[in-house]
Parts: C-alpha cells; sequence; structure tokens
C-alpha cells in the first residue's frame, strides 16, 4: 500500500517544501506509482519514519535549511567568509529558489554546516586568511554553488533510476538542449528520453522567466564536467539499447510549472542571473529537434 506524496508529507508533519527536500536527501524512500504519475510514499515507510526516536522534531532539523546570515551565525563566521566558502565549493547548496527579481537564493543544511564547523580538518577556512587557491577562484570570479548544487542534485536523480533508460534521460537534464539533439540523433529516441525525464514541479512553466534561470543553473558548464555527464549518457544509452529499443512515441507534453517561491530581502547569497538577450527557444523544441 502505497499513499500519495501530499498525504505522506501531512502523515509525517512536513510542510511540502520540507517533504520533498526530506526525498530529495534520502530520508524519505519513494516508489513509482502503478501508473506512471508522482512517486509515492510505501505506508511502512511512513510508519517506520513516525516510529523513530525524537520523531518529527529530528526529521525537520534534518530538512532545516538557512541563507547566508543564519548560517553564518551557525559556523560562528561572518557573512562574507561563508559566502567566500560557498563560491569557492567548500559549502554545497540544498536548494535554492528564485525571487521575482530573478534572483537566486541559496540555501543550505544547518545540519550540514555543524558538522562542516566541528570538523578539525576545517578548521583553518574558518580563520585567518584562507587558501591561496580560494583566493585565486574568487578574484577569477568563479562560483561554484550552481555546480555543487548539480552534483547534489544529480545523485538524487540517479539514484531514483530503474533502468539505463531512465538513467539516460536523467543524465540529459544537466546537458544543454542542442547538445542532447546532436549527441542522440534518432528522434525516437530523444522522444522516450523526455518521456521519461523526472518531472521537476518548481521548474516553472517552459520559457518562462523563472524557467529560463533554472535552466541556466540546471545545464552543466564546465568542460570537465560537460565531458563527465557525455560519457555516461553515451554508456547509458549503450547498455538502454540492448536493453530494449526506443518506442516510437507522441511529443511529449511540457509539465505543469510550480508555484512561485516568496520574496525575501536580497543578501550575500543571493546573486543575479542577467535575462538573456533574447527568448530562448521552448525546451522540449529545442530537445526534440536537431540544430542547424
Amino acid at each position: 500500500m502505497t499513499r500519495p506524496q501530499g498525504s505522506a508529507a501531512r502523515e509525517l508533519g512536513l510542510k511540502r517544501g520540507e517533504f520533498d527536500l526530506a526525498v530529495r536527501l534520502g530520508r524519505i524512500r519513494t516508489v513509482a506509482a502503478p501508473d506512471g504519475g508522482l512517486r509515492r510514499v510505501p505506508r511502512e515507510e511512513i510508519d517506520r519514519i513516525r516510529e523513530a526516536e525524537g520523531f518529527p522534531d529530528a526529521l525537520r532539523e534534518q530538512v532545516r535549511v538557512v541563507g547566508t546570515a543564519q548560517g553564518a551565525s551557525i559556523m560562528d563566521i561572518s557573512s562574507s567568509r561563508f559566502t567566500r566558502l560557498a563560491r569557492a565549493g567548500m559549502l554545497t547548496p540544498a536548494k535554492f529558489y528564485v525571487n521575482r527579481y530573478r534572483t537566486v537564493v541559496w540555501l543550505y543544511l544547518a545540519q550540514d554546516l555543524r558538522e562542516f564547523a566541528r570538523s578539525e580538518v576545517h578548521a583553518p577556512l574558518l580563520t585567518g586568511r584562507a587558501p591561496a587557491a580560494m583566493r585565486a577562484r574568487i578574484a577569477a570570479g568563479e562560483d561554484l554553488r550552481p555546480r555543487t548544487w548539480r552534483s547534489r542534485h544529480a545523485r538524487y536523480l540517479l539514484g531514483q533510476c530503474g533502468d539505463p533508460w531512465e538513467r539516460a534521460a536523467a543524465i540529459t537534464t544537466f546537458l544543454d538542449a542542442d547538445l542532447v539533439a546532436e549527441l542522440v540523433e534518432c528522434p525516437h529516441e530523444r522522444t522516450h528520453l523526455l518521456r521519461l525525464r523526472p518531472h521537476e514541479s518548481w521548474y516553472g512553466a517552459p520559457d518562462s522567466p523563472t524557467a529560463q534561470v533554472v535552466e541556466r543553473i540546471l545545464v552543466a558548464d564546465a568542460p570537465d564536467e560537460i565531458s563527465w555527464l557525455r560519457a555516461h549518457l553515451f554508456l547509458s544509452l549503450e547498455r538502454a539499447r540492448r536493453l530494449r529499443p526506443a518506442p516510437p512515441l507522441a511529443a511529449p507534453r511540457p509539465a505543469p510549472g510550480g508555484p512561485h517561491a516568496p520574496t525575501p530581502p536580497k543578501g550575500p547569497d543571493n546573486f543575479t542571473v542577467p535575462a538573456p538577450a533574447e527568448p530562448s527557444r521552448s525546451l522540449w523544441g529545442r530537445l526534440l529537434g536537431r540544430r542547424g
């Protein structure tokens, strides 16, 4: 017996955002829905969590997220040092949202920050002069927050995959749509991968300002990261083709957009993604088509 995600969240005393993050972090196990819709939560999983020591406060603390100011307070460092650590890739965001000004707001697990601050290995990063390599990255304007978030998100998506086709579809989430169209030449395969791509309710309606910002965070931009994704896409496709061919399918329907998050004050954990010079082509059309 399984429960819809909304019902499971209420039974576990979690807000929907807390529930979604708990699933992404592996704190709550979900299973595929028989009808192919949103994943569901087994009844025994709900019972297991409710019977755990410290429920529900312990569960809520595991998914509590904070911004820069509160995170710096937890670690007993300045907000500017916290931001430098995050930009240098030392602190991994757990989630983000885009406010009404198209500013990306990064949030971090309070639990992660406490563990980082307690570690003797990290002690030199919390006081004194930052290492030369970190200073050089910051001076060059590097910001590894999108990449470290993608790494965490990729682990979640790939962990939900049941076969190589699903794995290949998850990998395409992080590759530019035009590149996917080049790498996957068969239109049936591209359509099949689109059908299998993970449903992301927070992504926003296709071509909306929020969706355009999120897409730029989702898509890998570093050469080594792109090379890794390309290699794993080819490997997954090879295995998938041996398993079964992609069926001829009609073009997929865009997923409905999720609600916009509230707007907090802009702080040092935020950065604004500039609007594109021209409206981007539809994500679906770019994935299904070929670059001319």
